[in-house]
This record gives C-alpha cells, sequence and structure tokens, in this order.
C-alpha cells in the first residue's frame, strides 16, 4: 500500500521539473545566450563593433575648408616663405621691383666692409628679409672665389615703401694683411633675398680675396638704410 502512494508523487513531479528546464532554456535562446552564458556574435563581424563612418582623412571633419579640393581642415600655410612667417604673405620684393648699389665702405681693423643697398624701385610697398646672394665676377662673368658665407645674425622683416632702402654688409679681410690670392671683379652680382634673378652692380673698390688665408666673405642680414 505505501509503495502504491509514492509512486503517483514522483510521476507528478516529473513533468514540473521538465517544465523549469524547458523555461530556463527558452530564456537563454531568448537572451541570446549560450548554454555557458556568453553573449553570441554573429557570424562575420570578427567580434569588432562598427565604427561611425568618416572622411576620407581617417577623421570627421574639422574647420573650415581648407585650400585643396577633397580635403577638410584649416589651409596649409608655407612656413618657408619669409613674408608668410612675418604674417604678410604676397608682399615679398621681387626682383624687378629694386635696384642694387654698393654704399660708401667702412674700414674697420684689418677688414673692409661694404653695405649692399637695396632700394625699392617699384611703385609698391614691399618687404625684404634675410640674406641676400652675392658673388664678384669678372668681365666674362666668371664667379671669383666662392660663395660667401653668412654671419649668424638673426633676420628680421624690413618694410620698404617706394624709394625706401635696406642693407646687408660685405666684408672681408684686407688681403694686404691675410696675404689671401687676389682677383680683381668686374662687377658684383646681387640676389635679392627670397628671389633667384640677379642685378648687377660694377666693382670699383679694388681686389678681393678669393683663395687661400682668411679669404671668407661674409654676409649679414638685411636691415633698414643704407648703411652709411
Amino acid at each position: 500500500m505505501g509503495r502504491a502512494r509514492v509512486l503517483p508523487s514522483l510521476h507528478r513531479a516529473t513533468p514540473l521539473v521538465s517544465a523549469v528546464a524547458l523555461l530556463g532554456l527558452l530564456m537563454a535562446c531568448g537572451s541570446g545566450g549560450d548554454s555557458a552564458g556568453a553573449v553570441q556574435t554573429p557570424a562575420g563581424t570578427g567580434g569588432r563593433t562598427s565604427a561611425p563612418a568618416t572622411t576620407g582623412t581617417g577623421s570627421p571633419p574639422t574647420g573650415p575648408a581648407s585650400d585643396k579640393p577633397g580635403t577638410t581642415g584649416p589651409p596649409s600655410v608655407d612656413t618657408t616663405d619669409p613674408a608668410t612667417q612675418s604674417g604678410d604673405p604676397g608682399t615679398r620684393c621681387h626682383t624687378s621691383e629694386l635696384r642694387a648699389s654698393i654704399g660708401r665702405p667702412s674700414p674697420g681693423a684689418g677688414q673692409r666692409n661694404f653695405p649692399i643697398v637695396l632700394t625699392n624701385a617699384g611703385d609698391r610697398t614691399c618687404t625684404v628679409r634675410g640674406y641676400p646672394g652675392a658673388a664678384f665676377v669678372d668681365a666674362s662673368g666668371k664667379q671669383l672665389g666662392p660663395d660667401p658665407k653668412r654671419s649668424p645674425d638673426t633676420p628680421t622683416t624690413v618694410t620698404l615703401t617706394p624709394g625706401r632702402s635696406a642693407w646687408a654688409g660685405l666684408t672681408f679681410a684686407s688681403p694686404e694683411i691675410s696675404g689671401a690670392r687676389t682677383a680683381l671683379p668686374q662687377a658684383l652680382l646681387v640676389t635679392p633675398p627670397d628671389e633667384r634673378d640677379q642685378l648687377k652692380v660694377a666693382w670699383t673698390a679694388g681686389e678681393v680675396p678669393v683663395a687661400g688665408n682668411a679669404s671668407s666673405v661674409f654676409l649679414t642680414v638685411v636691415q633698414p638704410g643704407t648703411g652709411g
């Protein structure tokens, strides 16, 4: 009689246990988890989340449009242009707007010093900055001696209104003291700062060192005035 009463109880408990297991399975499937509770990743994504679309530069556009088509961001600045560095782009003096001359020499202790003067011969205000180029040449146009060296100066921007001048110092040791080998130039070719075209100035100041001891010629940066 006792066994007849227990068996129905086990029979009734079996459906209940099955129902609980089925409910747990349904909940796991509904939450997107596997049997261990981990979130399943759809096939083909590699576990990565998709990022927002960006521009071709790899970052969202910022700032005003640049000066080049198809890019974003602020316009690029050419830092190699001294006029741009001075905050005054497009105002550099060009060779065609300048006149070159050799100012009054100022002798020093065993040195000869000459101002190379650049005058604004144009009708607009322009600027010069840095070192000019200079080369002594003979009557055939052949350069005499190496290019001058640059003195360690700090460039500044010089603004030239029409008719105004700037000058750079040309310096070398007196050949009769240094014993350098010399030559007699016919002209000095002057290249304004940041230009390629040259201005030809007659040279009437005698022989210049071209080789040997203490034969280097030095140039300074341009500064306002005529150097006189």
